[in-house]
């Protein structure tokens, strides 16, 4: 009797696989801004990679005719009106609601087909998001010629991975899939382009199971232009990483600022001390005011990170709570 059982749960959970891998119960998210040239095609494609999916298209500003044209391919189009990616994925996140995401840009520079691929760990339950890496297969490599981009993801990779301890193939990537506890307990924060490393932060930090899965990658088609900054959106990619350290791991980030404060206090006070100890005379008092100071800083900055440690582990507790109760919602 048991293995039959066994058998009847197998074949339950592989047409939940199948179904799931046709879009039942999935939304795909598409947010948008002046992608007319390629939003047409990104829609019809999803359209045959998951015929059972939800597609919206989030417009979000948009000059030309995005909205117009994703709506006569089939997709259900809303409007958000605070400029940016990261409020865009915000407002999906609060309005839409699914059993499981597909988020992907409307640039037409990401394989619709391997959305089931995106979305099998999940229904597995192996997954809680899933993230379509570009680099592994080295199609990123081939197909984009923006200067520093690359090396951009390369550097955001490893910071995260200094800091955080995981490794991923590709942080950057706007192709990603997530089940619905994790979307509903995401603390969207980013209004811009910095929301892919929040997301991959917060996955980190809060233990959610990742999976990468390589895709191929196509650059934008002729007469697309991309909406990236690479100095400017790269600069807040970076405050973002240490803002995220500063609110996720307080106590690591201030006992390292309090080390560096006290090590500076002590260069500038050791000659002073060492002086003092021969001439029984404190000569350059005003350096010696600038190491207490630095010395003084430091102990403050370990006060405050260990104010913030316990002020952190509590929301954590709270979040955990959020989690459990979102899954039985």
């Amino acid at each position: 009797m048991g293995d039959i059982e066994t058998k009847v749960l197998d074949r339950i959970d592989e047409d939940k696989v199948a179904a799931a891998c046709s879009g039942e119960g999935v939304a795909v998210l598409i947010p948008c801004y002046n992608e007319a040239i390629t939003i047409g095609k990104v829609v019809d494609d999803f359209k045959v990679s998951l015929p059972l999916a939800t597609i919206y298209v989030y417009d979000n500003n948009s000059s030309d005719d995005t909205a117009k044209i994703a709506a006569e391919h089939g997709a259900v189009v809303r409007f958000e009106s605070r400029q940016g990616k990261g409020n865009v994925v915000r407002q999906m996140f609060r309005e839409i609601d699914a059993s499981y995401y597909v988020m992907v840009d409307g640039d037409d520079t990401y394989p619709a087909e391997a959305a089931a691929k995106l979305i099998e760990p999940l229904v597995r339950n192996r997954a809680d998001m899933t993230v379509g890496d570009r680099l592994s297969n080295g199609s990123y490599g081939e197909e984009n010629d923006r200067a520093f981009h690359g090396f951009g993801n390369n550097l955001v990779r490893w910071l995260i991975k200094v800091i955080y301890g995981y490794s991923f193939d590709d942080v950057m990537t706007g192709y990603r899939a997530f089940n619905r506890v994790f979307v509903k307990t995401m603390p969207v924060l980013s209004s811009g382009f910095q929301i892919e490393t929040e997301l991959s932060i917060h996955a980190i930090d809060r233990r959610w199971r990742i999976v990468d899965v390589p895709i191929d990658y196509r650059d934008r088609p002729e007469g697309s232009e991309s909406k990236l900054s690479t100095f400017g959106d790269g600069a807040k990619v970076l405050m973002a990483i240490a803002s995220l350290f500063k609110d996720y791991k307080p106590m690591a980030f201030f006992g390292w600022l309090a080390l560096a404060f006290v090590v500076l206090g002590l260069i500038a006070g050791v000659p002073v001390i060492w002086e003092f100890t021969l001439t029984h005379l404190v000569e350059r008092f005003p350096t010696a005011l600038l190491a207490v100071a630095l010395v003084i800083c430091g102990a403050l900055s370990l006060t405050i990170g260990l104010v913030l440690d316990t002020v952190a582990k509590n929301n954590r507790k709270q979040w955990e709570i959020d989690v459990y109760q979102a899954y039985y919602e």
